[in-house]
């Protein structure tokens, strides 16, 4: 499967491709690529949608932006003109990570383009209070915003890759091949930089999320994540549509980490929400 291209937001977006149907488009987070939906793509396509996994702006081979921004509303408003830029007036968004915060934004600023939202390991901003114990799980995010940042993470053929993927999900023997795409991504002049700047342009809350998403949305919560299920239960009262979580085993790479199990929920539960 080759990269296709296409202009959006000002940016020249790679993407990978599977299917003709509705649009699903699937966004990454950190630190990771579009190669994270790699079984979800022909999951989907053989479900009868038209899946789309774009590296996000700054992750090689899609452009560094000229104009340097990485904010929350810059992320949802590409993710809304790849929707356009695809053909589409309206499509069901997918995002982990970085991708499920800047998924969580399109849906509060342009519910209308959207027909459903499914995120994966990241609970609505409004169900998160600053703790010790949250604090301490996020803490790369204040790592990563730091000087040096860049060459630190790029030490030891980029070592501190592997620590946040075991970090993050615990109980998974993550294989050294897991990495392997995000590293030669970052590799690549700039893209390090570009990634890291959205921890720089993003704190671990979106506090201007205070209106409740109308978009039908469903929440993909590890059982071993850096945040708990029942936290994602606490979000309920941000969702004025409906809003169902699913709760499956791993961690926050759970996609990866159980991909038998949670592959099939996926499709399914979007096929029971937004059938083709």
């Amino acid at each position: 499967m080759e990269p296709a291209f296409v202009e959006a937001n000002g940016v020249r977006f790679a993407y990978l491709a599977q299917g003709t149907g509705p649009l699903v488009l699937l966004l990454h987070g950190f630190p990771d690529t579009a190669w994270t939906w790699d079984r979800a793509l022909p999951a989907l396509a053989t479900a009868g949608f038209r899946a789309v996994a774009p590296f996000t702006r700054g992750y090689h081979p899609t452009a560094i932006p000229a104009d340097g921004r990485y904010d929350l509303a810059t992320l949802a408003a590409d993710a809304i003109a790849l929707i356009g830029a695809l053909g589409e007036e309206r499509a069901i968004l997918v995002g982990h990570d970085w991708g499920a915060a800047a998924a969580y934004k399109a849906a509060a600023t342009r519910p209308e383009a959207l027909r459903l939202l499914v995120t994966f390991a990241i609970p609505h901003p409004g169900a998160l209070r600053p703790t010790p114990a949250l604090a301490w799980a996020v803490r790369h995010m204040l790592a990563l915003r730091l000087p040096g940042a860049a060459t630190r993470t790029r030490a030891r053929q980029f070592a501190y890759l592997d620590e946040l993927w075991h970090r993050w999900s615990p109980g998974w023997d993550v294989p050294a091949a897991e990495t392997a795409a995000v590293k030669r991504a970052f590799a690549q002049p700039g893209s390090l930089e570009a990634a890291i700047a959205y921890y720089r342009a993003n704190g671990p809350r979106d506090t201007t999320l205070t209106t409740p998403i109308t978009v039908p949305t469903i929440a993909f919560a590890g059982e071993s994540d850096l945040v708990a299920p029942r936290v994602y239960e606490k979000a309920r009262r941000w969702f004025a549509s409906s809003y169902e979580v699913i709760q499956v085993p791993g961690g926050h790479f759970m996609h990866r980490e159980h991909a038998d199990h949670v592959i099939p929920e996926l499709v399914r539960a979007i096929r029971e929400h937004a059938a083709p």
